[in-house]
């Protein structure tokens, strides 16, 4: 059976990702902060995941350390055997405007948002290039593609991806490894159900289907590119905004 890894998958968009990919029938290793919390978490993901019928083991680490992912990637290799999808999912928000952005809050953002990327595809490439086969999804960001006020870290960071993503698609091509981006817009989530009303209004007014994304959307277009389906299909960062860009 095939082997998806889902860095940050112990809530949110990830988690929605880990248990898709398992109802398509993948295996499914969940990598999540080693703290406390993440680890109660990303167990109940495992679980859920394993509903579907598949193996689902969880893996603690963080993903910004080069070192911990090198040593979690061959853990995930010798449990499973082989690896055949990579989403790097993991990230974090420090907001804030740019005159008032302390050095501590930019570089942990590129940290995790970014250097983790370099640090699972550098590790989890080896095994597929010598599979000659794979399929790396990277979680970038409409701030990435347009910017965000109040965000010159994380837009940084998911803009970064997108270059990252349309190199590694280039320098893997011939191995038969793809690698493509998905860039969400507004998603519904915990965070946007404490927006005020006047703040609900002004977000949606920029956005050509008038309602926030769904959780399983982003996961729909991830599943897509993890599949067979997505075989010539590579360098591409897939925008699902609800028409946010238009």
């Amino acid at each position: 059976m095939a082997l998806a890894i889902i860095t940050g998958a112990s809530q949110g968009i990830g988690a929605c990702i880990a248990k898709r990919l398992a109802k398509d029938g993948f295996d499914i290793a969940i990598n999540h902060y080693p703290s406390d919390s993440d680890k109660v978490n990303a167990e109940k993901v495992a679980e859920e995941c394993q509903a579907f019928g598949v193996k689902s083991v969880c893996f603690p680490a963080d993903v910004s350390k080069y070192d911990e992912c090198e040593k979690m990637v061959k853990n995930i290799k010798n449990e499973f055997g082989s690896i055949d999808v990579l989403v790097n999912n993991a990230g974090i928000t420090k907001d804030g405007l740019l005159a008032r952005m302390s050095e501590e809050s930019y570089d942990a953002v590129i940290a995790v948002n970014q250097k983790s990327v370099f640090n699972m595809t550098k590790h989890v490439s080896l095994v597929m290039m010598k599979q000659r086969s794979g399929h790396i999804i990277n979680l970038a960001s409409v701030a990435g593609l347009y910017g965000n006020a109040g965000q010159f870290n994380y837009s940084a960071s998911k803009a970064a991806i997108i270059g990252m993503t349309k190199t590694t698609a280039k320098e893997f091509g011939s191995r038969g490894i793809t690698c493509n981006a998905v860039a969400p817009g507004f998603i519904k989530t915990p965070m946007t159900d404490k927006l005020t009303d006047a703040q609900r209004d002004a977000m949606l007014a920029q956005i050509a289907m008038k309602r926030y994304g769904e959780v399983e959307e982003i996961a729909g277009v991830v599943s897509f590119l993890a599949s067979s389906d997505s075989s010539y299909v590579t360098g591409q960062v897939i925008e699902i905004s609800g028409g946010l860009s238009m």
